[in-house]
This record gives structure tokens, sequence and C-alpha cells, in this order.
């Protein structure tokens, strides 16, 4: 690891968590340079939601680069990107009934949310936006402005303006808080501006595993109708199935004006797309670009993996049916747990969170002690709380069973010494 501590930047992060050179990955399996495998319910933080090195994703690129495809191309008009277009209109916007323009913006989930936010401004003439407690939606400033976590937002590189934040569903319990919302839009002297656009995740992925409920969602939506403000949905973890729909909001029956789109919609490639209601798009030719806002492997890579899963609907149930093998086996886990432990677990789909509420200072020593026993699985949260299960949706079932399992044992050894520590304090 020396060239690593040498060379690379301290800001390093993932490299500190899983301390191994991987060399090898396919599937739900990563191989470092000594041979031990590792099994990933990560998933480069939910980009390879189709598994490292998909087989049809692997064998159309080989075949596209041996062609001479065009690899960069701008924006300008490519087979890649005519044959994306027409597949995800056919896959995806179609059967679902959504009129949605795309836009490419760079290869990031943060580019996505900044090219939201800004068209929202362009659109409705406004500037504040309202974010939620604990959301997360990219590192770039304009995405740091609407992102919770106080862990990213320095005085120094971050403009706290024209950023409303308010409780997400659960902050306060059981207390409704878009009624707390409502208070402030009505009140023209409540300091709060009206907003050009919401921008919400249906699952906070970095914010904790915290689940929006369909009912909460679907008075959101209604909220920003009443009140002339554009719902943007960052789906950008939680979306391409991770929820158990392609969209993580299509289980609250909800419309959004925009959606953001990136990690495993470019099947493991960068890519970032925009998708937003016809009437918006309001664009001169030009006035938003950059020089990778569309990457022709990528569309390559998510054309194959759109023509392979989601012609129908067997991943949904795939996905749903592992939900309930992952639920299950987390619950036990801290069914196990209960007399000394406050645990909860919590998710949708294939994204869940194990937090031990009594000792916040658990869930990065089960990481560690989970990477020992060859599975990697990382923690989110405010203050890194939260276990975050994010397994590849193709994992197979025994696989997942293992991981679990494994997961069991790093929390059997955590809990056995922190009795011997506190015993031997005796």
């Amino acid at each position: 690891m020396r060239i690593f501590e040498s060379l690379e930047s301290e800001v390093r992060g993932y490299i500190r968590s899983f301390p191994t050179i991987f060399t090898k990955a396919k599937g739900a399996i990563l191989t470092d340079e000594q041979g031990v495998e590792y099994i990933d319910f990560f998933a480069g933080a939910g980009t390879l939601n189709y598994g490292h090195n998909n087989e049809h994703i692997s064998k159309a690129l080989i075949e596209y680069l041996q062609n001479d495809g065009v690899v960069h191309g701008l924006d300008m008009a490519t087979t890649a990107k005519k044959e994306f277009l027409q597949t995800f209109e056919n896959h995806i916007l179609k059967p679902r009934n959504l009129e949605y323009k795309i836009q490419f913006t760079g290869p990031t989930g943060t580019n996505a949310v900044e090219t939201a936010l800004k068209l929202a401004r362009l659109v409705k003439g406004r500037s504040n936006v309202v974010s939620f407690t604990n959301g997360y939606h990219g590192l770039s400033q304009g995405s740091l402005a609407v992102t919770g976590n106080n862990e990213y937002r320095d005085e120094s590189y971050i403009s706290r303006t024209n950023a409303t934040f308010m409780p997400f569903d659960g902050y306060f319990g059981d207390f409704n808080t878009l009624e707390y919302f409502r208070k402030f839009l009505e009140d023209k002297s409540s300091g709060v501006d009206i907003p050009a656009a919401v921008i919400v995740e249906t699952i906070q992925g970095e914010g904790g595993i915290n689940v929006a409920s369909a009912k909460w969602l679907q008075e959101l939506e209604s909220l920003c109708r009443e009140f002339d403000i554009l719902l943007i949905i960052d789906d950008i973890q939680v979306g391409n199935g991770r929820s158990g729909e392609f969209f993580s909001f299509e289980f609250a029956g909800i419309n959004p004006d925009m959606v953001t789109l990136s990690k495993s919609i470019g099947g493991g490639l960068p890519m970032a797309l925009l998708l937003f209601k016809p009437h918006l798009d309001q664009w001169k030719p030009g006035e938003h670009t950059g020089t990778f806002r569309g990457n022709n492997l990528a569309f390559v890579a998510s054309k194959v993996s759109l023509e392979h899963y989601w012609e129908n609907d067997n991943i949904s149930k795939a996905v749903k049916y592992k939900e309930k093998v992952l639920k299950e086996g987390l619950e036990k886990i801290a069914a196990k747990y209960k007399e000394d432990y406050d645990i909860e677990v919590r998710g949708r789909g294939l994204a869940y969170g194990f937090e031990i509420k009594n000792d916040k200072s658990m869930a990065s020593d089960l990481s560690s002690l989970a990477f020992e026993e060859q599975l990697i699985v990382e923690t989110c949260g405010s203050e890194s709380h939260v276990v975050k299960f994010l397994p590849p949706l193709l994992i197979e079932e025994d696989l997942l069973i293992e991981g679990i399992k494994r997961f069991e044992t790093a929390v059997d050894k955590l809990v056995k010494d922190r009795k011997e520590n506190l015993t031997g304090e005796f």
C-alpha cells in the first residue's frame, strides 16, 4: 500500500476502510492481489447494480471498441446515443407513462444535481431551493448547499445561500413534518422565500437509510403543486432498480418534475442524466455544457443493461424477494442482541441500514470486522453510525445469505469484545 500512501492525496477515503489492493472483480465478488475473495455488499456505492464485469455489458463494450465505435463525441449525434435514447424510451419511460426530456450532464451525480438546480432557478425565476435534513446531493458547491451533512459543509468552500432545510419524513417521530413546511410557505414573514424547487431522496442513502413513506411523498408533491414549486427527485443512488422498481418514487404514484440519475444508469461507467418535463426545457443551445456530457461507452453499457434487465418485471420481483432475505437476516441478528442493544433495521429494496442506537460507535467497528470476514460493507449517517447494505441487485441468493452470516460473525465478535472489555474494567 506504500505507493498509495506516498503519492495519493490524503483525501482518499474507501481505501482506508478496505485496506487491500483489489485486482479482479466478477458479480458480487472482489478479489485482491493475494487471491482473497470478498463478498461485495457495497457495489460501488450503488454504481454496480448489475454486478462487477457483467457478461452482457462487457461483451457489448468489447465489440463496440473493436468496431471503432465513437468513444468521445461531445453532444454530437452518435449511433450509441441514438440506441440508448430509443431503449430508455421504450423500456423505461413508455411503460411507466412518463414524459420526460433527457439532458446529458457531466458524468457524475453532482453534475446532474447542479443542472437541475440551475434549470429550476432559470424556469421559476427564484433562487431559493428547499432540501431536507440528512439529505445528500453531492460535493460540488451548488450540491453542497443542499446537502445536510455537516462534515462536508466547511465555510471555506461552501456557499450557504439560496438553500433552506426542512425536516425529512420521521425527523420528529410521528409528527407530520410537511405541516411544519407548510407553515413556512403560508407565512409571508417566515423568512423562507417560496422556493424554485424542492429536492429530495425517497431513501436517504448517505443520510442513514431514512425511508420516506408513500403518503409523505404524495403530500409533498401536492404541496409543491399548490405553491408552484418544482419537485426534484434525486434518484442517483437508489434509482435504477435499487428500491425494487426502476425509479424509487414509483411505489408512491407521484410524477416529479425532474429526476436526477447517475451511478448504475451507466452500467458501471460514468454517466449522469437529468430528466425533466418537456415544458421545462427552456435552455438556449449550449447554455449548459461540458466536455464529457454523454459517455458513448456508457450509452452502450446502459442500453444492454436496460434490454437485458428491464424488458419485464423479473428484476423487480427478484429484488423484492432478496429484500425479504436481507431484512429477515438482519432482523434476526438484531433480535439476538435486543436485551443489550437498541437496534433498528430499516430500508427498502436492496438498500438497508443496521443502526445500533444506543452505541453509535459500533457501526465503524462492524465495518472493519466485516472486512476481516471478507465482507465489504460501509457506514452512513451523520456520525457514520449506520451500517449500510447495498449488494448488487443480481447477487446470488447463496452469496447474499453467506454475506449476512459473515456480518453476523462480525457482530458476535464485537459484542463479545465489548463485554470482555467492560468486565475487565471492574
